[in-house]
């Protein structure tokens, strides 16, 4: 078998879906939020969730038969649950699933949920070896895992490597939650955007944060300034679980989001996605808890349903008021669409697919959910179809 000796430098132009990439003493971390929004956020949650490559993918052309990437990364433990499964990384070889590896070494951070406390113990770099790779000309992606703070140390390569253009796709950014950031998917190519958009025909900017799809200023400007021919946010269940603001609030902040994408993109197709469903937020307000049983977690709300009248926030609430914002702005924006979560995840799925943790789909429901986002959004009468 050939050894992969060429060694190509990791540069922005082989990385797609990342808005920043810094220089680490390793090597380079793809970020999913530019550096000057990462300097106004306090909030450690989201500053490790953006870290978190998903969505992120290098992509180059090459005849080589086999690909090495060098990586560092940091693996998530939650005191009082067991040890997650190593990260995947998925190779997509002209647009088919090709292999998929997992990365030995690296940092492991723990994480107690009920102390609010973290901390990180040091590890080794690891490598991702694919091999008998056809040695013909072809496009190469391998997908980073999307719940591993992944540093890029070496890529290297049998034969050369050079950049590869998008081919002509569209750019379609979406801003979530966990659920889009991936939560329970099994690998990168899982999670139900990168389901979506594989549907779709379409490049992936995934912006899903994990607890952090929370309306803030500047992750509206961040999408303002990322170059997208598409554009959906997917908004309802951290506002909920986070118990972060009251019905006074959320109307004219979600209107600023929405005005904020609007002076960067102001006739992009833009679609407002509510949430799918969740029962145990539905008609109850957070702030959301988490209970260890049997060594998994399981979220529960904690919030008292009387407040509602008082302007407590359920997924019930804010999906009719997203509704009613959507409706209100269509007549001066006919670029603004509004999608109902419930259509991608509602009762009768909630039966047959249940949240394990109460709260995340599991694998099976992720790809159900990114078919039907497929469907509704980039089929023939959806918001994102392909003009005529």
């Amino acid at each position: 078998m050939p050894s992969p000796h060429l060694t190509t430098p990791i540069t922005a132009d082989l990385l797609r879906g990342a808005l920043d990439l810094e220089q680490t003493a390793h090597g380079v971390l793809p970020h999913r939020l530019p550096a000057w929004a990462r300097a106004q956020n306090t909030d450690p949650q989201l500053m490790m969730a953006e870290a978190m490559p998903s969505g992120v993918r290098l992509v180059f052309r090459t005849r080589a038969t086999v690909v090495e990437l060098d990586v560092l990364p940091t693996k998530m433990v939650y005191r009082g649950t067991g040890p997650r499964p190593d990260g995947r990384y998925d190779l997509v070889v002209d647009g088919r699933l090709a292999g998929q590896a997992t990365a030995g070494g690296g940092k492991v951070l723990t994480i107690d949920l009920t102390a609010g406390t973290s901390g990180v113990e040091p590890g080794p770099v690891g490598t991702v070896r694919f091999t008998d790779l056809p040695g013909t000309d072809k496009e190469v992606a391998i997908w980073l895992p999307h719940r591993e703070i992944t540093e890029l140390v070496a890529l290297r390569t049998d034969a050369p490597v050079e950049s590869a253009d998008a081919g002509g796709r569209r750019v379609w950014l979406h801003h979530g939650s966990s659920i889009s950031h991936g939560s329970d998917a099994e690998s990168p190519t899982g999670t139900w955007p990168a389901v979506a958009a594989t549907l779709g025909g379409v490049e992936l900017v995934n912006l899903g944060f994990s607890g952090s799809a929370l309306l803030d200023p500047f992750t509206a400007r961040a999408i303002r300034g990322t170059p997208a021919d598409l554009i959906s946010v997917k908004i309802g269940i951290n506002l909920v679980n986070s118990d972060l603001m009251r019905l006074r609030a959320f109307g004219p902040a979600m209107h600023g989001f929405l005005d904020t994408i609007r002076e960067g993109h102001p006739h992009t197709p833009l679609l407002v996605v509510s949430s799918i469903l969740c029962p145990i937020q539905e008609d109850t307000p957070g702030p959301g808890a988490v209970d260890f049983v049997d060594g998994k977690v399981r979220f529960r709300a904690t919030g008292d349903p009387a407040e509602v009248a008082a302007g407590r926030l359920t997924l019930r609430v804010i999906r009719a008021e997203l509704a009613r914002i959507v409706a209100s702005r269509a007549g001066a924006d006919p670029d603004l669409h509004y999608l109902d979560g419930l259509e991608l995840y509602g009762e009768a799925d909630y039966a047959e697919l249940p949240l394990p943790d109460e709260l995340h789909p599991d694998p099976a429901a992720d790809r159900r959910i990114g078919e039907r986002f497929a469907t509704l959004a980039f089929g023939p009468k959806g918001p994102f179809a392909m003009p005529a």
